[in-house]
């Protein structure tokens, strides 16, 4: 009996890069533990040290949930398919109806006649349009599309939060912002954009950290939330916060060439924990900075998201509520998969145990500012500046140079100036042999948080002399070589 394991893109390198796997088992627990015989290196993402499968893995068999039937006791028939969905770092809104009925001007009219022509829309729907309110939750690569067509629509008031500055490798998807915009705050570059595309829109933006301290208060302003998030510790802050107002959270999730969306709604369906009860270890999903995500992707779900929260707002239509959409774009391929509401979720469950907002840094085990969070992991092992490094190499010191990026990054830039040789971190375990162990080895990646990962790695085979360049090939283009490319 054969059935088809479905291999998202973050845990392909364990798989050779097969997107699918043909494997016999009678349950989909033994389909699993076949699966990772036949790849160890996926075990560690699949299973915890217990041997469980871990809680912010799912697997559904032809679309259904099945954690809260019979889980991987689960069995399958011929033909069946497991899908694999780890978590990637409806209704009518009533608030937005309970305010005064707003009217539309003479010129909002005209702008949006192409709605009010629409009898699923009309003047009601537009109404409801200019009278609600919305919070994103950032103004990066999905920020951008959700900013974008909510003020085309004429959502009345649209909130951002975001604390960052534009830099140019946010050029690529993030299309609130232009090149003029580089070096400027991203919350400025959104006012400016999205009140060109609508002047009747108010645009409320709010340049800080979204912390355990300012989330309720800010999003209880709002009818709706649209999670644009790019880290797991803001992700269940705003999940738990959401359910704690009972808000709509429109959630959109990117990476390579795969994405995720659905409308998590404790009061009509599950949240965002229902799924994923926990995040992942610190490291073991990749951020987009380190994995990379095609640019127009985040064009096509944030577009998504904007759909979502357009009909929440005008009450039409099937939300994503108990849905969860899987989109792959290398083979043009849409999933959807159904989710259920988990009557032990600790925030929305029968008797939850997260009453408050608590420490979602500690909860995570890692940071949510994206330079402290590149920084995690690293600041306890053995390193050395690129400078410092130079230095010694130029002395003629016997370092052997590991680099474990991808061989596509590779051919951006390296150091094989300096004889570096590369080895994946995905092929590390199986190509420790090609490595001294008692020679001084220096691992580098693109800003030091792979290198870091690989060390522990190696330590833990009994390699002692080893060190990670701090900052990775990025500080070494910064310090040693600013001709270098950079990305």
């Amino acid at each position: 009996m054969s059935v088809t394991v479905r291999i998202p893109t973050p845990l392909r390198p364990f798989t050779g890069g097969a997107a699918e796997v043909a494997l016999a088992g009678e349950t989909v627990g033994a389909v699993l533990a076949t699966l990772t015989e036949q790849y160890p290196a996926l075990r560690p993402h699949l299973y915890d040290a217990d041997g469980r499968l871990r809680n912010f893995v799912n697997a559904f068999v032809n679309e259904e949930d099945v954690r809260h039937l019979d889980g991987t006791h689960t069995r399958l028939a011929s033909g069946d398919a497991v899908t694999l969905v780890p978590s990637i770092a409806g209704g009518t809104v009533e608030t937005a109806q309970e305010r005064p009925a707003v009217e539309l001007s003479h010129e909002e009219i005209h702008r949006y006649s192409r709605h009010l022509i629409m009898p699923e829309v009309g003047m009601d729907g537009q109404r409801k349009l200019k009278g609600s309110k919305v919070l994103l939750v950032g103004a990066g690569g999905l920020g951008s599309p959700l900013g974008l067509y909510l003020a085309a629509a004429g959502v009345g008031t649209i909130g951002i939060v975001d604390y960052d500055v534009v830099d140019s490798t946010n050029l690529q998807r993030q299309l609130l912002h232009g090149t003029k915009d580089v070096g400027r705050s991203k919350l400025a570059s959104a006012r400016d954009r999205l009140t060109d595309v609508n002047p009747h829109v108010e645009i409320e933006t709010h340049e800080v950290l979204l912390t355990s301290e300012n989330a309720l208060d800010l999003l209880s302003r709002y009818d709706i939330v649209v999670d644009g998030t790019d880290n797991f510790p803001t992700r269940y802050l705003v999940n738990d916060a959401c359910v704690l107002l009972g808000k709509p959270n429109v959630y959109g999730s990117i990476f390579r060439f795969e994405g995720q969306v659905s409308v998590f709604y404790a009061r009509e369906g599950p949240c965002y924990r229902c799924l994923f009860r926990e995040p992942p270890p610190p490291g073991l999903v990749p951020s987009c900075a380190e994995g990379g995500v095609l640019g127009v992707l985040p064009g096509i779900i944030g577009s998504l998201q904007a759909l979502e929260t357009i009909k929440l707002i005008i009450g039409r239509g099937d939300t994503l509520v108990g849905r969860l959409l899987l989109f792959d774009a290398l083979p043009m391929r849409w999933r959807e998969l159904k989710l259920r509401k988990d009557p032990d979720c600790p925030i929305c469950g029968t008797r939850p145990t997260v009453t408050q907002l608590i420490d979602y840094e500690a909860f995570c085990g890692m940071p949510a500012h994206e330079d402290r969070a590149a920084r995690a992991g690293t600041d306890h092992v053995p390193s050395v500046g690129a400078a410092e490094l130079k230095a010694e190499l130029d002395r003629g010191a016997a370092i052997t140079l590991v680099d474990v990026r991808e061989p596509h990054e590779w051919e951006i830039v390296n150091l094989g100036a300096y004889h570096a040789r590369l080895i994946p971190i995905g092929q590390l375990a199986e190509r420790m042999s090609e490595l001294d162990t008692a020679g001084e080895i220096v691992l580098h990646c693109r800003s030091g948080v792979r290198s870091a990962k690989a060390l522990l790695r190696l330590q833990e085979a009994g390699f002692r002399k080893l060190r990670n360049l701090e900052g990775g090939i990025l500080a070494w283009a910064e310090q040693v070589d600013p001709e270098m490319p950079r990305y």
